[in-house]
């Protein structure tokens, strides 16, 4: 397992905006990351009637910054490219609402990746039960 505090510097996302709590496991393909930050007053996603479920898109894209930021880490880079969504595709959300007890799962998968930039499919479950899911294209800033 990895602490926030080890993988959060490499990512652009700070303070409250940072919404992943630890990452699971990771290898070169995939990320398994957790976060009971959906039931925060302090979460800038939340409403009034709670997290709504297009926004578990945004922790489906923050798990992508957080693998290629480990995988540029794991080759060795100095510095991690910053990306930008520009693409979601196939989102299906299961409910509008997010149910605020017990921490979300958070998955992503490297579908391709090359020097300018990377295809991922994303799903985000809770207590085992799939709550969104689809696919999400990031490019990479020039060099």
């Amino acid at each position: 397992m990895l602490d926030k505090t080890d993988w959060a510097p490499l990512i652009p996302h700070a303070g409250a905006m940072c919404l992943l709590d630890a990452v699971l496991t990771w290898d070169e393909h995939r990320i398994h990351a957790i976060s009971a930050g959906h039931a925060r007053a302090d979460n800038p996603l939340r409403g009034p009637g709670g997290l709504h479920a297009v926004h578990l898109a945004e922790y489906g894209a923050q798990a992508m910054a957080v693998h290629g930021a480990l995988r540029a880490r794991a080759r060795g880079d100095e510095t991690v490219r910053p990306g930008m969504l520009v693409s979601l595709r196939s989102v299906q959300l299961q409910m509008e609402y997010v149910d605020p007890d017990g921490r979300l799962d958070v998955h992503a998968e490297c579908v391709s990746a090359d020097v300018g930039g990377a295809l991922y499919a994303f799903r985000v479950e809770h207590r085992g039960r799939l709550l969104a899911s689809g696919r999400a294209t990031v490019i990479h800033s020039s060099p």
